[in-house]
């Protein structure tokens, strides 16, 4: 795509990523924004870590040019200069994206090849270990739920984002398993104090809820820091038509090594037990589950 970047915008062609919410999370470590400024964090380190010279458009957290678009996760369109749609894919082609412009802008002498760009892609933080503490595994069909930061956007972000998701068996029939994963956030160079207290959760429930156990303790770990996911499985069952949501409340000890600080952090979140059309899949996770036959889905683009 940067080939045709260099071939195709010195004869007037603009070239723009749309950054969307997630296909993939947990992709790289990278995981949900909260945030537009979050978001828009993510496309600086996008920017930063894939060399890229194109310009970025975000998305807003309401997802709204996603769904204009078509809600596919990795879309193209070309847009001619009247602001009519001229060519669409659902699934971002190169090849055929150049097929395209040699059609409607004409052909490049010379077309660039990838060895000739030179990007400087860098790798993403690494604030601390990975692949100490082993990983829950899950049952097939695992798909998001709708939460809420409930103090998204002040003066301590939530360094460790939640991800909840329920198995197959509770969308058909209301009892089954409720996913709990905590993730470190790479964006803020963040880890968990391992010499503190292990993560804390606590639900308060909803009439017509019942999920077991209530409240839960992370492992105990003997290096002092770490960035692995905290997850947890727990028994869900409910009545017909719950329309209040779960509160959740985590208690956990992140550092910063790099500005030289340890905190203790209490965050909550509301929990809908609603799918989330724009959650996306746990693509890292899914290879590990249990029982789980079904094709998997492509890697993360953004």
């Amino acid at each position: 795509m940067e080939t045709l970047h260099r071939d195709y915008s010195p004869r007037g062609v603009k070239f723009y990523y749309v950054y969307k919410s997630l296909a993939h999370p947990e992709t790289n470590g990278y995981v949900v924004p909260i945030t537009l400024k979050e978001r828009l964090m993510h496309v600086k380190e996008a920017e930063r870590t894939l060399g890229s010279k194109f310009s970025w458009l975000c998305d807003s957290m309401d997802n709204a040019a996603k769904h204009a678009l078509g809600s596919a996760p990795n879309s193209e369109f070309i847009v001619d200069p009247d602001g009519k749609i001229v060519r669409r894919r659902a699934w971002s082609d190169p090849k055929a994206l150049r097929s395209d412009l040699e059609e409607l802008v004409g052909p490049v002498e010379h077309p660039t090849q990838i060895a000739d760009l030179g990007l400087k892609r860098q790798p993403p933080p690494k604030a601390a270990a990975k692949g100490i503490v082993p990983r829950v595994v899950v049952p097939r069909g695992m798909r998001p739920l709708i939460t809420e930061a409930v103090a998204a956007g002040g003066k301590t972000p939530y360094y460790a984002k939640l991800r909840a998701e329920v198995d197959e068996r509770f969308q058909r029939t209301g009892q089954g398993k409720l996913y709990l994963g905590f993730y470190m956030d790479p964006i803020y160079h963040v880890h968990w104090n391992n010499l503190a207290k292990p993560i804390e959760y606590e639900l308060e429930l909803p009439d017509g809820v019942e999920i077991s156990p209530q409240s839960g303790t992370g492992p105990k770990i003997d290096v002092e820091g770490d960035i692995d996911p905290r997850e947890f499985l727990l028994d869900i069952k409910t009545g017909q038509d719950i329309r209040e949501p779960l509160k959740l409340t985590v208690r956990y000890f992140a550092c910063n090594d790099e500005q030289g600080w340890c905190i203790p952090v209490t965050q909550e979140y509301l929990v809908q037990l609603q799918l989330d059309p724009d959650g996306g899949w746990d693509f890292k996770r899914l290879r590990g589950t249990a029982g789980n036959r079904q094709q998997s889905p492509r890697r993360n683009q953004r």
